[in-house]
């Protein structure tokens, strides 16, 4: 009887299930959006419970399509969004706060009087991390204060955190774990050691009973329980969803980078078995633990990439649907001298700057509707431009080509700006929901639905190659403008 694999990809803005089969096709899928919540200005927090109860639903939803029951199921992979830190009660499952969502920044002062204390090298030296709000110390830590009573029932033991894949995993099956490429956003993991951070712990003074346990990227973790899918399933895979995406991409060679175009874009290189070190502002991470071996990555993070073209339809009313954004801005031949810096939650990678503000410079009395949304789109790919940029001075290989996923790579306007932009091809894979691809993968790995990674990257295949059409002359200059519209995002900030 043919058996399959559930991927579970837990995004920021929905919940995501596929069913895929033996050569790594998708034969079902379920999406259910969920709310986020804004209580106050550069405050974004989920309700956990809504995770999951819509990530439940999205896994029956996508056995019910794919017309088959538990038992043909060898596992189930889980990806999420990173960072995202929830705090629950062990007895009950319950959690005790809403979650702090990575875009969360009620924490930049307290990042910012890290910094002054002189803290930054040595928990970049640790961590591979910037110190940011983006990542989870701050928000754990926050929540230990201003939560009533958490901090004296974490510290008897009452209390576990975890990023979301530690929540899913608990809810499944009870148990509390995370894999490395989680830990290794949290600021508290010793990215060298693989091992939480005692003198991290003390900085933020965190209770190490808080902390779930480290297991493998690729490794059954423990059974889903019946009463979700009518039979117990093993739960054998975990990732990060960007870890997840360069693993589905089959980045699993030095030097291979890949962009995914979601919530945020996140362009990922693998560094091989040593933790890089950047000299321009990108991140050192963990990629995946597989077979006793850590892959690593560089890493650039852009904080606003779908979230932007999000905000056209959810704030300004001028697209209906995401997927319009594309017809709207192909409407006019290019952006008017409109330039849009999409800084609502700061600035991520190579700036790291929490308090910047987005901006909209170039408007004249012809700027329509369909010049902001072309600018939107643009702003995208000028970010992972700036990555890139980064992380060729970071790398010692050349980069040939950028493997592009997410939603928003669907989008072959965005793709064909990005290639000229880059001055390198984006190529564009067959399947495009290489997050959750790699989730199966890792654990269809644990369980011996595929053999090895050599079969795995055999499997990945073209859809579509964006080749740069762009001078050279005309990309500096771009670039040029783009440089002096962030430079006002950030004066804006300061003030």
């Amino acid at each position: 009887m043919q058996k399959y694999i559930l991927a579970l990809d837990q995004g920021t803005t929905s919940s995501r299930a596929i069913v895929f089969d033996h050569e790594g096709l998708p034969v079902a899928s379920s999406q259910h959006e969920y709310p986020q919540h804004f209580p106050r200005p550069g405050w974004v927090e989920h309700d956990a419970l809504d995770i999951w109860h819509s990530q439940l639903a999205c896994a029956r939803e996508a056995l019910a399509q794919a017309r088959i029951d538990a038992s043909r199921v060898a596992a189930i992979g889980i990806a999420n969004q990173r960072e995202t830190t929830v705090l629950w009660d062990r007895a009950t499952g319950e959690p005790v706060a809403p979650a702090i969502v990575w875009q969360d920044r009620r924490t930049a002062d307290a990042c910012d009087r890290l910094r002054a204390e002189g803290k930054a090298d040595f928990i970049q030296g640790r961590t591979g991390l910037e110190v940011d709000a983006y990542f989870s110390a701050t928000k754990l830590q926050w929540l230990l204060e201003h939560v009533p009573g958490a901090r004296t029932r974490a510290e008897r033991g009452e209390l576990a955190f975890g990023t979301v894949d530690s929540w899913l995993v608990y809810r499944l099956c009870g148990r509390h774990v995370t894999d490395a490429s989680n830990a290794g956003r949290t600021m508290l993991f010793n990215i060298h050691t693989l091992q939480w951070d005692e003198e991290l712990l003390a900085l933020f003074d965190i209770p190490a009973v808080l902390l779930p346990e480290v297991v493998a990227s690729a490794e059954v973790v423990g059974l889903a329980a019946a009463e979700w899918f009518g039979r117990a399933i093993p739960i054998a895979g975990i990732a990060g969803d960007q870890q997840a995406a360069t693993f589905g991409q089959a980045c699993h060679r030095k030097g291979l980078v890949k962009n995914t175009y979601g919530t945020g874009c996140f362009m990922l290189m693998h560094a091989g078995a040593t933790p890089p070190v950047s000299r321009n502002r990108l991140l050192s991470t963990v990629g995946w633990t597989v077979g006793g071996a850590t892959d690593y990555l560089l890493e650039g993070s852009v904080f606003m990439g779908g979230a932007t073209v999000q905000w056209l339809r959810d704030g300004l009313g001028i697209i209906k649907a995401s997927a319009d954004v594309e017809a709207l801005a192909t409407s006019v031949p290019d952006s008017g001298g409109v330039l849009l810096v999409p800084a609502f939650t700061g600035l991520g990678a190579p700036h790291w700057d929490p308090h910047a503000r987005a901006t909209i410079i170039g408007l004249s009395r012809g700027t329509t509707s369909a010049h902001i949304a072309r600018a939107a789109v643009e702003a995208i790919a000028y970010q992972s431009a700036e990555l890139l940029a980064s992380m060729q001075k970071d790398a010692d290989c050349a980069v040939t080509e950028i493997r592009a996923d997410g939603g928003a790579a669907r989008n072959d306007l965005l793709m064909q700006f990005q290639a000229d932009l880059l001055g390198v091809p984006v190529v564009r894979p067959r399947v495009l929901e290489t997050t959750a691809l790699g989730a199966a993968y890792l654990a269809g790995l644990a369980v011996g639905f595929w053999e090895s990674v050599e079969g795995i990257e055999r499997q990945w295949q073209v859809e579509k190659r964006f080749e740069p059409a762009m001078d050279a002359d005309r990309r500096a200059a771009l670039m040029a403008r783009w440089t002096r519209a962030v430079e006002h995002a950030k004066l804006w900030g300061a003030d």
